[in-house]
């Protein structure tokens, strides 16, 4: 096995055994539930209550210009949208070609199924792009993009975010399921 692939392997078993399938059956009410009060999420254009939004269809993600501290709660939709452009996007553009990604212009997901499919899209682009790093890739910068460390430490800074971020929307799907201590109907 070569030294990308083991790289690539080692979020790739985490997103087949434990992230992916822990996202099966997300509904949309599920997306885009807010535990708490003044939560950041995706919203219909002109809804959002975020100092600004990003976002060129009907969707848009709130945001602010400088982060707010403390940071507020976000919804599973927000949660997947920073995987899908700021994890996952940004780098795919940058690194291993295509289109460029950029948060402002995104066409945010209006449904749980419309993010998944985004998700599922970046993530295999990802892998994809990852596996086909030689070893000398992986040892220098990369020739495109802000990012000026070598790419196996790019690579293992985005392995780490989304098994963090995947941790995060795993914890929004238990408090959903177990809200107001019992068991969502349909849900085991």
């Amino acid at each position: 096995m070569t030294r990308s692939a083991r790289i690539a392997d080692q979020l790739d078993r985490h997103w087949q055994k434990n992230l992916r399938p822990r996202l099966e059956g997300l509904a949309d009410e599920e997306y885009f539930w807010e535990p708490v009060r003044g939560c950041w999420s995706i919203r219909p254009r002109g809804t959002s209550p975020a100092p600004l939004s990003a976002g060129s269809g009907a969707w848009t993600m709130d945001h602010a210009s400088a982060d707010p501290v403390p940071a507020p709660v976000t919804t599973i939709a927000w949660r997947l949208a920073h995987v899908v452009v700021s994890c996952l996007g940004y780098r795919v553009g940058w690194h291993f070609g295509g289109q460029e990604v950029d948060f402002q212009a995104f066409a945010y997901a209006g449904t749980a199924d419309e993010a998944l499919r985004q998700l599922d899209e970046m993530y295999g682009r990802w892998n994809e792009g990852v596996r086909g790093l030689s070893d000398a890739d992986l040892e220098n910068p990369p020739a495109a993009g802000p990012e000026r460390f070598p790419m196996e430490g790019i690579v293992l800074h985005v392995n780490r975010e989304l098994i963090h971020h995947g941790a995060e929307i795993s914890l929004l799907r238990d408090l959903y399921r177990w809200q107001d201590g019992g068991a969502v109907p349909g849900r085991v």
